[in-house]
């Protein structure tokens, strides 16, 4: 879904997006994108910042606070890092700064539902009758870190048995790290992990993102023992009950 009240934008957009084979529908504004979103729940959602009954900030907050784990491309002509950070912040997932090239546009769309794609789940009332029988081996998939538990085939994480719901984009560093519990990860490598190597994106970008992580996994986020800082080099998942010596938030 394209949200753009530009027409002749929304009109580019879809026209590209449509070759590269996608079914695009176009919205005005942003009350009618969370109507769309809440009624035809889209794949991904390519948003501009700046529409009316409601701009893209509004919108990305919304969603979130629905606990809704669409895929969020902004569109935005604010060139401050701090406002492309704040759409970041509030649960997008990637970011472009307008005047922008409809090929690039392609390029990232493709590359966030291929990382976001959800595996189909067929509705309840068509499901059979369960039978007995041991439990599904994409059970046995979980990765866990102490009491953190990341489950890549649900797309689910909790903290203690606790459910914790996280942007698709947190998902993929929380789930890159568990693989790997006390490796240290460089930005550049969560970098990757988000969105490829793309050089138009700011470390910052993990930064936020690991800001947002250590309020929902940590107990005291201002002093982490689980999403750890290692000063010059990146960030590392641990075990706090191993008694590893912490590094510094």
């Amino acid at each position: 879904m394209v949200a753009e009240d530009d027409a002749k934008q929304a009109e580019l957009v879809r026209r590209y997006l449509e070759h590269e084979g996608h079914a695009v529908t176009v919205v005005e504004d942003g009350r009618a994108a969370l109507e769309e979103v809440r009624h035809r729940e889209p794949d991904l959602l390519v948003l501009d910042v700046m529409m009316p009954r409601a701009d893209g900030l509004d919108v990305v907050r919304i969603l979130r606070a629905e606990d809704r784990e669409i895929p969020v491309l902004m569109l935005t002509a604010r060139s401050t890092e701090d406002d492309l950070l704040l759409g970041l912040d509030l649960g997008a997932d990637d970011y472009m700064t307008k005047p922008f090239s409809p090929r690039e546009l392609v390029a990232r769309v493709r590359t966030l539902l291929r990382r976001n794609r959800r595996t189909a789940a067929p509705s309840p009332a068509a499901d059979p009758a369960p039978t007995p029988g041991p439990a599904p081996a994409e059970a046995d998939d979980a990765l866990t870190v102490g009491t953190l538990r990341v489950d890549p085939v649900r797309h689910e994480v909790s903290v203690g048995g606790t459910p914790v719901v996280c942007t698709p984009g947190e998902f993929r560093i929380l789930a890159a790290m568990a693989a790997e519990p006390d490796r240290v990860f460089t930005r550049q490598r969560l970098l990757a992990e988000l969105h490829g190597f793309d050089k138009y994106i700011s470390g910052r970008t993990v930064d936020v993102h690991v800001m947002h992580l250590r309020k929902k996994i940590e107990r005291a986020p201002r002093r982490p023992v689980r999403l750890l800082t290692v000063f010059g080099v990146g960030y590392k998942l641990t075990d706090p009950a191993k008694g590893a010596p912490r590094a510094s938030s």
